[in-house]
């Protein structure tokens, strides 16, 4: 098999981020702190031997994917279908709101964490189908010459999770948390299975600080 191993990035922080605000898919810029993590980022992701990238086109995966593409010399290859999760109306909200605001849609989508549809957004159920897609054709498109590649995917903390339990069968991610500018690292075995090697890896970041997306009380 010609894809060795992916490396999944997760967007650099914004304002949003800082202030907890679910982002959805707000064009929301990176804010310097997001700026200093990306340029850490690139440094460490130069020298991992990666030879394609694909992004997210939400704006801040579009400016991290952007920093490293430079450093590298690459074209970045932009999918949609990486978006993180539609949240609908509760775009732009902390979790404290949506809690109070629309309490009753809360506690509907705590009854069906996975089919549950943000009025306006989508469910999680929705990501997995797309993010899926996604991913076999960017396993198709690696395999297609006998080369090894390295692929980075430069995405959001859902899609992230989504795309891990697909690989990794039997993964439970529901709790697992990705900081902003964070590099996770699946490999292929010859026997066909993937095997997670780093998880939530911010060790380039050194010392910046990683935020991470605010939990509902219960994954599922």
């Amino acid at each position: 098999m010609a894809l060795k191993r992916l490396i999944l990035i997760r967007a650099a922080e914004t304002d949003w981020n800082l202030n907890g605000r679910w982002q959805g898919w707000a064009p929301v810029p990176l804010n310097q702190h997001g700026w200093d993590q990306v340029y850490c980022l690139a440094g460490f992701i130069r020298n991992i031997g990666l030879t394609q990238i694909y992004s997210s086109d939400n704006r801040r995966a579009v400016q991290t994917a952007e920093v490293i593409a430079e450093k590298l010399d690459f074209d970045i290859q932009y999918d949609q279908r990486l978006r993180e999760r539609h949240i609908g109306h509760w775009q732009g909200l902390v979790l404290p709101e949506i809690r109070e605001w629309y309490a009753d849609e809360y506690a509907e989508m705590l009854k069906d964490i996975s089919g549950y549809k943000i009025s306006g957004g989508e469910s999680l159920n929705d990501v997995t189908q797309r993010a899926e897609k996604a991913l076999a054709d960017i396993i198709k498109k690696a395999n297609a010459d006998d080369s090894d590649h390295t692929v980075g995917i430069v995405t959001h903390t859902t899609t992230i999770r989504v795309i891990l339990e697909k690989l990794v069968l039997g993964a439970d991610l529901s709790h697992e948390n990705f900081g902003n500018s964070s590099a996770t690292t699946v490999r292929h075995n010859n026997d066909g299975t993937w095997k997670l090697i780093a998880t939530n890896d911010t060790s380039h970041l050194e010392g910046l600080e990683s935020r991470y997306m605010p939990e509902v009380e219960h994954k599922g």
